[in-house]
């Protein structure tokens, strides 16, 4: 008769050591799929951040341009030193009646949460007006239309999560505006969801845009 072959079988130890690799791969996959998710997660959020403020500054310019008697103005715009403007708002009349009398107005202002808007103006070679207070983070873009026959505010957010805004206003004599240019920094909204592992901020977007009014006006 033929011997039978002993068949020999894992041991206890090697079970747990295959256990133990497999829970070891099994952890290293779903880190992975959970650091692809965060990342797609977070660029999505930066796009999106991105395509906002572009359609923002093209809003923005687009009022510009059929605007006039535009605020904050310059005492002496032959005076280099006060013309160009520079400010954290901008204000002009956006639209007129039929006897050319001003009936709306627009401005565009940076505010601080819990804050407002707070209406800095400075000359070429001054220092940017402090605050008074400490920021605890970043501001927003509010866009503030004005029924000028009942003085009526309507606003709106334009865009959050600003870092800085900056109007710079150059005028001809008149005094009438001859370029606006607005420059702007933002940082995408970093989800709730999302930890990142370094304190490095999300890579922000500055844009710098001018715009010429079309209409002749202060």
């Amino acid at each position: 008769m033929k011997r039978l072959q002993k068949l020999r079988a894992f041991t206890v130890l090697e079970m747990q050591m295959a256990l133990i690799i497999s829970a070891l791969l099994f952890t290293a996959l779903l880190t992975a799929l959970d650091t692809m998710f965060k990342g797609y997660e977070t660029n999505a959020d930066a796009a999106s951040s991105n395509v906002v403020t572009r359609l923002v500054v093209n809003r923005v310019l687009s009022l510009v341009r059929t605007g006039t008697d535009f605020r904050p103005l310059t005492d002496d715009v032959l005076d280099t030193n006060e013309n160009p403007v520079y400010a954290d708002f901008m204000e002009f009349v956006s639209l007129r009646d039929d006897d050319g009398e001003p009936v709306e107005a627009i401005r565009v202002e940076f505010r601080y949460p819990g804050e407002g808007a707070q209406y800095r103006v400075w000359g070429v070679g001054e220092p940017e007006p402090e605050l008074g207070f400490t920021p605890a983070g970043n501001g927003e873009l509010w866009l503030v239309r004005t029924d000028l026959t009942t003085d009526a505010e309507t606003e709106s957010l334009l865009v959050g999560n600003v870092r800085q805004f900056l109007v710079t206003l150059r005028y001809d004599i008149g005094p009438r505006l001859e370029r606006a240019t607005i420059d702007i920094t933002t940082e995408p909204q970093q989800p709730e969801s999302v930890a990142l592992s370094t304190d490095a901020p999300p890579q922000s977007l500055r844009m710098v845009a001018s715009a010429m009014p079309r209409r002749i006006g202060g």
